[in-house]
This record gives structure tokens, sequence and C-alpha cells, in this order.
């Protein structure tokens, strides 16, 4: 493969007609011509150079008062006319790297703003004080002027430059990349092994990234060393030792995000990192272990999986001893449930199943406390409380009206609701108020037959209950379930809404607050039973004829 070498005539670039090697050699050469310039640029070949006035004129400036955020901006450096730019016959590194299989680019754009509010030279001098601190705690050798035999110049996209002293050989035995390159480079008797041989990569969205992954091929413990750097710096350091077919960094890498924490905005850069970069071996997959259960599996039988481990969580909330355990664990479960907004992690069939487990369990308790057996009489509480958190599930998923039509036919629990303590049984009319509620706000579309059943069913324990609801559960919302119970009456032919809004106001003109009020509900009635009969013109009836083609 062709590299450029440079000539002792510097090579000028169009647009600034300043030379494109001005990187000083650690070992300057004697004969110019064994320095070997190796530009690797993302840039367009038309793009002016970046910054190279050194740090020198920002001290100046800075000494001078130029730099203070009152101060105006300093002036711009004379511009030279642009001259034509040479042909150049032979391919950049980067068009070298473009054209290798296997490898895409060795520019990693991690987005990240280290330094953001500073640019040009100033913010060089930031990022090679770092990068000197970095080499002193990398490698015993890295950054060593002396000995160094190669030359990396890192540019970022400010217009800055950083320098890197480094060993050929560690390079070689470190990277697939640099020692396919570096080699062939020998064999065209370019003297890459010289001590002139320099390197440069531009467009580095972050420098401090290329400075890390580099200077880890010096160190004998890689993960020890990576424990240092959070989540998204490994990421970054993952890309550019891919790109640079640095395995070592690579494995390091994989095995230290497959130990350490991430945050829940973390896992989502670790998969899509992973699958953009589509690495071989198992590293991979033990890390992706942390987010599916079997990246290889069908999807049907991850499905059956989640349904399998979600039962199994609802029936352990659902027996649990600890009530104030329970009542948190009832809301991470239905937390994450409503997260899941394509409902695809529990069947219907699945949560009837265990709906009618509760129901059955409450129906039992409740009888045998009717017939005086009241041993176990606190189970009442217990089981009414799991079967309102399976109807909210119901309800939150639009499915709830089986239930509704299953909780109506419960005329024997409403026969012996009398003969059980109100301390005991009001537990039981917090889920027909939850079905109220859920059909007053439109969350529960059910027959007007289903309806009127479970008015005449619950309603008359609904009142008997409230007053003890109204005082013993906590967080209640009164006005939330009389609305619900109004518009659920109002739903009902006018007539039937006579009836019971009727009796209601019987009702509570003798209970006062122990009955729910429905005055709301009772008004509206009234306007449609009176205003609008006897107060306003007749609606115009409408007659429906059919008109045969003749």
């Amino acid at each position: 493969m062709a590299t450029t070498t440079t000539s002792p005539t510097p090579t000028l670039h169009p647009k600034r007609c300043r030379p494109i090697n001005t990187i000083p050699s650690p070992h300057p050469d004697p004969n110019p011509k064994s320095n070997t310039h190796m530009p690797l640029s993302l840039s367009d070949p038309m793009e002016p150079p970046p910054h190279t006035y050194g740090f020198t004129k920002f001290n100046s400036a800075l000494t001078a008062g130029l730099l203070n955020p009152m101060s105006p901006p300093p002036p711009n450096p004379p511009q030279t006319p642009p001259l034509d730019k040479p042909s150049r016959s032979s391919p950049t590194l980067f068009e070298m790297m473009a054209n290798e299989p296997g490898y895409s680019a060795i520019v990693v754009r991690q987005g990240t703003a280290m330094a953001a509010t500073v640019t040009g030279p100033e913010r060089g001098y930031i990022v090679q004080k770092r990068a000197e601190e970095m080499m002193g705690t990398l490698g015993n050798r890295f950054g060593e002027m002396g000995s160094s035999d190669l030359r990396i110049t890192l540019r970022g996209n400010g217009g800055f430059s950083v320098g890197l002293d480094v060993h050929r050989g560690v390079l070689v035995g470190a990277s697939r990349f640099f020692a396919g390159k570096l080699r062939e480079k020998d064999s065209c008797g370019g003297g890459g092994g010289g001590a002139g041989f320099v390197v440069e990569i531009v467009e580095c969205d972050d420098v401090e990234v290329y400075v890390l992954t580099i200077g880890l091929m010096y160190c004998e413990d890689l993960r020890r060393r990576l424990m240092k750097e959070d989540v998204c710096k490994v990421l970054g350091i993952l890309k550019v030792s891919s790109a640079i077919g640095f395995d070592a960094g690579v494995l390091s890498c994989l095995e230290y995000l497959e130990a350490a924490p991430w945050a829940e905005d973390e896992e989502e850069k670790v998969a899509s990192l992973l699958s953009e970069l589509r690495l071989e071996g198992v590293g991979t997959s033990e890390v992706l272990k942390r987010l599916s259960l079997d990246i290889a599996a069908p999807s049907e039988r991850i499905g059956n999986d989640n349904e399998e481990v979600l039962i199994k969580l609802l029936n352990v909330v659902l027996e649990g001893k600890d009530e104030k355990a329970r009542r948190e664990m009832k809301g991470v479960v239905s937390k994450m449930l409503r997260e899941n907004t394509l409902h695809n992690d529990l069947r219907k069939e699945s949560l009837y199943l265990a709906c009618d487990g509760c129901l059955q369990q409450l129906r039992y308790q409740f009888l045998l406390a009717a017939s005086r057996d009241l041993q176990d009489v606190d189970q009442i509480a217990k089981r009414a409380d799991n079967l309102h958190w399976i109807l909210d599930i119901l309800i939150d998923r639009q499915i709830a009206e089986e239930f509704l039509k299953t909780w109506a036919l419960q005329t024997e629990m409403s026969c012996a609701h009398s003969k059980i303590p109100p301390i005991r049984r009001y537990e039981v009319s917090r889920v027909t108020a939850r079905l109220f509620v859920g059909i007053g706000k439109g969350q529960l579309i059910a027959s007007k037959e289903a309806r009127c059943s479970l008015l005449q069913t619950w309603l008359v324990p609904f009142y008997d209950d409230f007053g003890w609801m109204r005082r013993a559960s906590k967080g209640l919302d009164r006005h939330l379930i009389e609305d619900g119970l109004s518009n659920t009456i109002l739903t009902l032919p006018l007539s039937w809404q006579q009836e019971i809004l009727l009796s209601w106001f019987d009702r509570f003109l003798n209970s006062g607050e122990d009955c729910p009020n429905i005055q709301r509900g009772f008004e509206v009635w009234w306007r449609r039973a009176f205003w609008k009969r006897n107060g306003q013109p007749e609606r115009p009836r409408f007659q429906i004829a059919t008109i045969e083609n003749s």
C-alpha cells in the first residue's frame, strides 16, 4: 500500500498557504527526507488546517487580558492568499483504512462535550494537560519522548491538537490495524521505523478517549485501569478499540460492562453500541444477557417465560402475609404492568384465572362468616383487597366487562351481606365502588342488562357500607365514587333512573353523611324527566319512508 512521504520542500495548503506537515518530530532527523508524515483526515480536502499558532500566542493573549470575558476578541491573524493545491498521488492513512475490509473509520463520534465552552488553543491546552496527567497513570513508557520512535497527533474538531510520543512496537503488538499498516509501510520502503515517523488523526470528537485507548495498550492490567472510568467513557473506548483492532481493549471493555452497574439511561446506549459494532465472540452475548433472558431464544418462548414470571409475581403478592410489604409490591407490579403499553405480557385468560381465584376465596370466607363462623373473618378484608387490585388491572387494560357480569351475579353474597359486621365487610363494597367509577368514567363498557343487574345486586349493600368506607378507608375519594355512581345510574333508561333516584332521595334524607350524595345525578334526571318534557317544545318527529322504484 502506498503512503505519502514529504519532501524537503513543504507542501502548501490551497487556502492558508501553510505547510500541512507542521508536526514536530520527537527526534528531528538531519535528513528531511527521512521524516514520513501519514495524515488521517475525515475533513474536506479544501478545508483549511486546524489552528496551529501554539500555546505561546495563547499565553501572550492571556497575559495581555485579551481572554477576559469582558474584553473584545483578539484580531484575526493575517490570511495568506490561497495557492493551487498540488496533486496527491498517494492515499492518506484514513483512505487506506476506509478501503480496508472490516474497518470503517478510526474516528469515534461520542458527542461528549469535554470543555465544550472552550474553543481553539485554550481548549487544546486543557486537553493537552489532561493527556499529560493520563500519561503518568497509564504506563511506564507512555509519552516518553526519549525512547519513542513514533508520534501520533490527535486533532479535535475545535481546531486544537494533542501530540503523543509512542512506541511502534507497542502499537504493532496491541493493534491489528497499526500492525498491518506500519508493516505494510516498511515493506514499501517508506522508512516507517524511523524516528521521524508521524501519524495524524483528525476530526476527533473526544480526544481524551483516543489518548486513553492508546495509553491502555501500555497497561498490564486493563480491567483494573477501567475501574476508574464510568460506563459512557468505557463505551467510547470500546468503539475506538474495535475500530483499530485493539482486541485486548475490546475484551476488557466487555468484561467491565458485564460486571459494572448501569444507570437506566445507559442501558439503551450499551445495547445500541453492541448492536452497531457486531462484535464476534461470547463477550457481547454475556453483556446482553443482563437485558434478555436468552438472546438466541425464539420470541414466543420468551413471551411465555415472561408471562410465567408475572403470574408468579401476582400469586406471591396475593398470598403475602405482611400487609405493608404487600401494599408496596402491589404498587410496583401495577406500575410495571402499566408501563407496558402493548399489554402483551399477560394474556387475558391468565389475568382472569387469578381473578377467579381471588373471587372464590372471598366468596368462601364471606359465606363462612355469614354462618357465624368468625374464626377467619379477618381474611375477608385481605381477599377483597386482592380482588380490588386485580380489578384495577383489568379496568386499566379495558377487559373488565366479564368480571362485571360475574360480580353482578353474586346474589348469595349480597343476601348474606347484612349478617356480617360492617367493620369486616366494607372492603367488599370497595369492589362495587370501583366498578361504579369505571362505568362512570367510560373505562368499562357493559350492556344495559349488566349495569342494571349490578345495581340491583349490590347497590343496597353499597349504601349500607358507605359510611364505614368513608371513615375507615384511607385515601378514599368520596366525590369520585359519588360521581361514578351518578353517571352509572344515568346510563340506564329514564324509568329505571327514576326508580333508583327516588329510593336514594328517601334514604339520603334519613342517613345524611352515611349515604353517598348523588344530588347532581338527581338533578340531571329531574331535568330529563320534567323540564324538557313540560317546558320545552317537543322535538320534531321523523318518519322513514321506503320508496320503491317502479
